[in-house]
């Protein structure tokens, strides 16, 4: 339905008239009259007012389907670091409504996690800022070094904090729920070889390696991160060697290994590495992850500008390849502050 004929149809069932309609938003009832016959819009401004005199959303006054206001959600998210209380609660409300719908729920459930992860990721980033201020002031002090540890997920040196038993025991619940899908395995790997436990990773590889869906690079990379766990360095390095010499021009191998790498502090190989990755990656759009981790790199190196000069190829990236702007990503906006923050920092290579 246009928006003209769904705001006479709200209009008819709030029992106003055009001129009662007008006064409450504060313009001529000529105004309301042409949006009903659509000879003209209402100003973008005005649409927040309309909703809260007809008592919908503004989603509501478009009378847009499920699927595109799911979409409109997402994109919003994607595109706004923070979202205003009561859009936040908006989406929520429709989101939980849609959770009942056999035809919407699990995309409704995967939207309203990252709801939620969308409003904990911003208020951990205020969090981080003020937890800085205080330690600043007083450095002695650990009641926000704890904070800022939790909202950055810095490292914590006590084990009963950072193992990840935990996550370990969530993933092998749902691979054993779903023994025939890898992703899971991957994540439970991961983590049992966050916390070195070597043999129990190696027992859930070896089931990985049966799956279809397993991915040929990661069978054996896995095996090198097992090995670094056992602290035998030499048969680690040989496995990343190996992968490098049989399939040298290959992105996913090539990506690899420079995390690889990079977890050794051999940036050099690394920066080679992701380097080689980025440069024959067949996909249109690429994804900035490599160019991410050699930025890290430049600047754990001290490199501040090489640092920087990598995020104008991130946003070169962003912008020629992706298509984004600032207006419509925050990864752009993003990509421009950590540039500044770079370049502010003084010189040290």
């Amino acid at each position: 339905m246009e928006l003209g004929k769904k705001i006479k149809q709200l209009r008819f069932k709030a029992g106003l008239t055009q001129e009662q309609l007008a006064e409450k938003i504060g313009i001529g009832a000529q105004s309301v009259s042409k949006w009903e016959n659509e000879v003209a819009m209402p100003d973008i401004t005005t649409l927040p007012l309309l909703a809260e005199i007809f008592g919908v959303t503004i989603d509501d006054l478009f009378d847009l389907t499920v699927e595109q206001r799911l979409n409109r959600i997402e994109n919003r998210m994607d595109a706004e670091e923070e979202l205003p209380q009561d859009v936040f609660w908006e989406y929520e409300e429709f989101l939980k409504r849609q959770m009942t719908s056999e035809q919407y729920k699990e995309r409704a459930t995967e939207l309203i996690a990252y709801l939620y992860w969308h409003r904990m990721n911003a208020e951990a980033q205020k969090a981080a800022r003020y937890a800085k201020e205080a330690i600043k002031q007083d450095p002695e002090k650990k009641g926000c070094q704890w904070i800022l540890n939790d909202a950055k997920k810095y490292a914590v040196w006590d084990w009963n904090i950072s193992n990840h038993t935990r996550a370990v025991n969530f993933y092998r619940e749902v691979v054993e729920a779903n023994p025939d899908v890898a992703l899971p395995y991957m994540y439970l790997i991961d983590n049992l070889i966050a916390d070195h436990r070597a043999d129990e990773a190696g027992q859930w590889l070896d089931r990985y390696c049966t799956l279809k869906g397993a991915h040929p690079v990661m069978k054996r990379v896995y095996r090198a991160y097992i090995a670094l766990s056992r602290f035998d360095e030499p048969a680690a390095d040989k496995i990343i060697e190996d992968l490098l010499a049989e399939q040298p021009d290959n992105d996913a191998v090539l990506f690899e290994a420079a995390q690889y790498y990079a977890s050794k502090c051999s940036y050099e190989k690394a920066i080679e590495c992701y380097e080689h990755a980025f440069a024959v990656d067949p996909r249109r759009p690429r994804f900035q992850d490599a160019l991410m981790g050699i930025a890290d790199i430049y600047e754990i190196m001290g490199n501040y500008a090489a640092a920087a000069g990598t995020y104008d190829r991130i946003l070169d990236l962003l912008t020629n390849e992706w298509g984004l702007t600032e207006e419509t990503d925050t990864a752009v906006a993003t990509a421009r502050r950590e540039k500044e923050r770079l370049l502010s920092r003084p010189a040290s290579y």
